[in-house]
């Protein structure tokens, strides 16, 4: 996972809950010393072709803010700024304005190709000039507008009727704006975005290779971000929640980055944005009553990372606002993941692990020690018939997929 990753799973992906129980003890009555698991320090042998049982709690990394804790909060009747307080404990309210860079990730195919939309202008990034594009003749008949890569840092516009036609030849990178959002061509879907589109050369990247950015304002851009990272559905107060937490991020994120072409990605990686495609009035209302509100530390934007859910225990994070603290607003009865079991098999661990051979024995060696069980999982052991290794939570989390570091592992059966 990302060092910077605000949302691992976009909260609308709700899976069925599960009841949490292990060795027929509840984690919510306190299962630690349940027969078979894996507790803060105990071992447990894995016969061959076994199946393990793992049993957590929460979605994500836990730091900051849990979406369905800000629902949760919600429903108790706390307001946005209460439940951002609440998540982002020594932060104070704040304003951000300006624009956000946002890498299209889905656009790989070296150019960047718009619909005809009225308005539509190329701009040429390598002098400055401007060109609205024609609407007379058989120019005016075009469907689609391209930026593609022409050689020499170059860049060929073109447009297309029956087939690609060459139009001109800029100087530089080029972008297109419009008087109203503009409509991308995402391989055989299309994706309508407010702002500018850009085609640019990645810093340190061949001139063969391009990019598509969507420069667009921080308002329009957290609109695109709500309602992919929450349910649309969900109370005012936590979409509002929502609002305030993604603009404080994009914010931040900005003011950190180092890169003069990018400074937020469209993934979870960042966090998801769908463009104005995914907006919807309630997340755009969302948005228009928290206008330019930010949480800052320090009279800078704070790093305001959520996830979806993080089991009732906030984990600590880099930051002193990323606090460790009990989160009663979170295991409400409509988060399906308060608790959750899966199934691993022995032969996935070792498959995962394969310089340990076959897994004889898996040990919690340590937890972070903030909550049931004792928390989060912060060092393992694994021990198998051709070494040893000894990952971290979050790696051992990463690579057979779990929800979170807050598990406990038995063997099933």
């Amino acid at each position: 996972m990302p060092r910077r990753t605000s949302s691992t799973a976009a909260v609308t992906g709700v899976l069925t809950a599960v009841a949490l129980t292990l060795g027929g003890a509840s984690v919510a009555e306190g299962a630690v010393g349940a027969v078979g698991a894996v507790g803060a320090a105990t071992s447990v042998r894995v016969p061959n072709h076994a199946t393990l049982k793992i049993s957590g709690r929460g979605f994500g990394h836990g730091h900051g803010m849990s979406q369905y804790g800000a629902q949760g909060a919600a429903r108790q009747g706390l307001s946005a700024k209460q439940i951002v307080a609440f998540y982002f404990p020594h932060t104070r309210a704040g304003k951000a304005g300006g624009k956000v860079k946002v890498l299209i990730s889905a656009d790989t195919d070296n150019s960047t190709t718009v619909l005809t939309a009225p308005g539509l202008k190329v701009v040429d990034l390598g002098n400055g000039s401007s060109h609205p594009v024609p609407t007379a003749g058989a120019v005016g008949k075009a469907t689609r507008w391209r930026l593609s890569p022409a050689g020499g840092g170059r860049t060929t516009v073109a447009y297309r009727t029956a087939a690609w036609h060459t139009w001109r030849t800029l100087a530089g990178d080029g972008e297109f704006l419009a008087s109203r959002p503009l409509t991308l061509v995402v391989g055989s879907g299309h994706v309508t975005y407010r702002g500018i589109l850009q085609s640019r050369t990645p810093v340190g990247g061949p001139a063969t290779r391009r990019i598509t950015v969507n420069k667009v304002s921080l308002e329009a851009y957290v609109q695109g971000v709500i309602p992919r990272e929450m349910p649309a559905s969900w109370l005012p107060a936590a979409l509002r929640a929502q609002a305030i937490a993604a603009r404080t991020y994009a914010s931040f994120e900005a003011r950190s980055s180092s890169n003069p072409l990018v400074n937020l990605c469209d993934t979870s990686a960042c966090q998801v944005y769908g463009g104005k495609s995914a907006e919807f009035s309630t997340t755009n209302a969302a948005t228009a009553k928290t206008v330019g509100v930010i949480r800052t530390f320090h009279g800078a934007p704070a790093f305001t990372q959520f996830s979806a859910s993080n089991g009732g225990w906030m984990a600590k994070g880099s930051q002193p606002y990323l606090v460790a603290k009990k989160d009663t607003f979170d295991p409400w009865s409509g988060n399906p993941y308060r608790s959750w079991t899966t199934n691993v098999t022995a032969a996935g661990v070792e498959k995962a692990f394969p310089s340990i051979g076959n897994l004889t024995s898996i040990s919690v060696t340590s937890r972070d020690g903030h909550g049931l069980l004792g928390g989060r999982v912060l060092t393992m052991k694994l021990v198998g018939s051709k070494g040893t290794v000894t990952p971290s939570g979050d790696t051992f989390r990463s690579a057979l997929g779990l929800r979170s570091t807050w598990f406990v592992v038995a063997v099933a059966g």
